[in-house]
This record gives structure tokens, sequence and C-alpha cells, in this order.
């Protein structure tokens, strides 16, 4: 069995259900950026938000590709959402956490600001070692095979099988796979799909059912 040393786990609807709506909420900000920051018709703005994430991952590496923007003011303005409104302290996850004997990273496509306030609403501050946000991927974003070596190095691993990822997007993992990592999907059965190469969790915490060995008898 492989001995893992690290643990990547992505933010939004990975961390946390999606029913808490907050993605939601971000891709009402991203229309709102298209309109407001860039002067586009609410129409086009919403068919170029679906096809830069169908393309590249996410809106922001499409709104890089064609137009002059400020991505540090882009990230600001669409994670500007109540968080703290929509999620509460999980113990269950932060005992889940606190029982794993590796490395915890946050991996994510966000902001690290907004990945702090996810982690301190959800009460798990403390119990993540690091946040690998799209800066510093240097705007390289999940799905590109780029950012998990970026990642990877940030993280101080130069070995994928050391590694797990934890993610809500088949699209995210593939690549991880592909390259060697421990691959987990999360969701609750929407457009979780049918792909026997993942391990598949309802919920992060579920984690402890589907990879046993990183939590040791007795706590977990």
């Amino acid at each position: 069995m492989a001995s893992f040393g690290t643990l990547f786990l992505d933010l939004d609807d990975t961390l946390y259900p999606k029913h808490a709506g907050i993605w939601d909420l971000i891709r009402r900000r991203i229309d709102a950026y298209m309109t407001v920051r860039l002067g586009l018709p609410a129409q086009e703005g919403r068919r170029l938000r679906a096809r830069y994430y169908r393309e590249h991952g996410t809106t922001l590496a499409g709104l890089q590709a064609d137009f002059d923007i400020d991505p540090l003011d882009y990230l600001a303005f669409v994670h500007n959402v109540p968080v703290e409104a929509r999620l509460r302290p999980d113990p269950r996850l932060r005992r889940m956490l606190r029982a794993l004997k590796l490395q915890r990273i946050v991996f994510t496509n966000a902001s690290s600001d907004h990945a702090h306030r996810v982690l301190r609403a959800l009460g798990i501050e403390k119990d993540i070692d690091g946040i690998v946000d799209v800066v510093a991927l240097e705007y390289r974003n999940k799905p590109q095979p780029q950012a998990y070596l970026r990642a990877m190095e940030l993280a101080g691993e130069s070995d994928p099988e050391a590694c797990i990822l934890v993610d809500d997007r088949v699209e995210n993992l593939v690549p991880a796979r592909s390259m060697g990592m421990k691959t987990v999907l999360v969701g609750e059965g929407d457009g979780m799909g049918h792909d026997a190469r993942h391990l598949k969790v309802g919920r992060v915490i579920d984690l402890p059912r589907v990879l046993p060995s990183l939590f040791p008898e007795g706590d977990w």
C-alpha cells in the first residue's frame, strides 16, 4: 500500500455540502462581474461564463485569455458573498481532519481570502496546514496539469503517489489520477458520474470509510 504524505482538499462544494449554495452565489457574482466590470449584456456574460468554465476550468482563465482584466479585482468581486451566513462550525469535519496523520492542504481555484473565510466559518482553520490558491498557482488552475505540479511543489511533495486529491469535480480528478495520485470524488449523487477509477463519498467526512488506513484505530 502507498505511503501517503499529503491530502489535497478542494474547497467549495467539497469541504461543505453543495446545498449550502455558496457556489450559486459566486456564479451570480461572476455574472454580475461580466455586466458591471466588462459592460457585457447579461445573456452574453452568462454564455461566456459557461464556455470559459467548460474550456478553461474557470471563468477567470477565459477572461485572462480574452480581456485585459485585473485578476485580483476579479477574485475579490466574485467571492464577495455571505459565506458566514451559509456555513456553521462542523465538529465532525474538525475531528476527522485532526485524526489524519498526514499534511492537509486546501487546493483551490478560488482565492486564499475566500478559502480563509470558508475555513473560519467551518471552524477548521487551525486544522489545515496550508492553502494553495489560484494566485499561488500562478493562475494555472485545475484541471490544467501544471496546476497539480505547482501544488505538489508548494506542498513539498515530489511523488504523486504520495498524494491524495479530494474534489467534487470529476474533471479535476482525472489529471491527478493520470499522474498517479489517489483520487476521491465528493458529492451527494448530483453529477457524480460512474467512473470506477475514483473512490467516492457522499461527504468529505466519509473519507474514513474509503481510506481507513489514514485513520489510526481509536482516532475515529
